[in-house]
């Protein structure tokens, strides 16, 4: 595959993956009666948000168009955060499902990094800064256990 379109595919796969996080906060936050919970995922999607922008400050930059997550994955994954909060919303099973989201984020910008062929140095600044984020949200949500 082109070096370019290497790229273009990694910095989707980062933006994609940062937006699955950012609908799963937007998702659960309505169901989070926690105070100390709800501050730590705002703070969260704060962070997330940030590094969207940065993302998609480089992809404006370098011409590549944006690739939203699929509607019928953002319905999947709003219906079972809502069937799981339903049946339990305490803040151990909140936190141990952002969790799981998260550590499902660390495993894919691992396998990109550890696969890198040919990725711009920018497209690897950002996995990195999103996979540290990520791995630090993921210590920060273990309190909540």
């Amino acid at each position: 595959m082109e070096a370019t379109n290497i790229n273009h595919k990694a910095i989707n796969d980062v933006y994609k993956n940062a937006h699955i996080a950012l609908q799963s906060i937007s998702d659960l936050l309505p169901s989070v009666d926690d105070e100390e919970l709800r501050k730590e995922l705002k703070d969260e999607y704060e962070g997330y948000e940030k590094i969207i922008g940065e993302i998609s400050t480089f992809m404006a930059e370098k011409g590549i168009q944006p690739q939203d997550i699929n509607v019928i994955k953002k319905a999947f994954m709003w219906g079972s955060i809502k069937m799981k909060t339903i049946i339990d919303n305490s803040r151990n099973q909140i936190a141990e499902m952002m969790i799981k989201g998260t550590v499902m984020g660390i495993t894919e910008l691992t396998a990109m990094k550890n696969e890198k062929t040919n990725f711009d140095d920018g497209v690897t600044e950002l996995i990195d800064k999103l996979l540290t984020l990520e791995e630090q949200y993921e210590q920060n949500l273990k309190k909540f256990l």
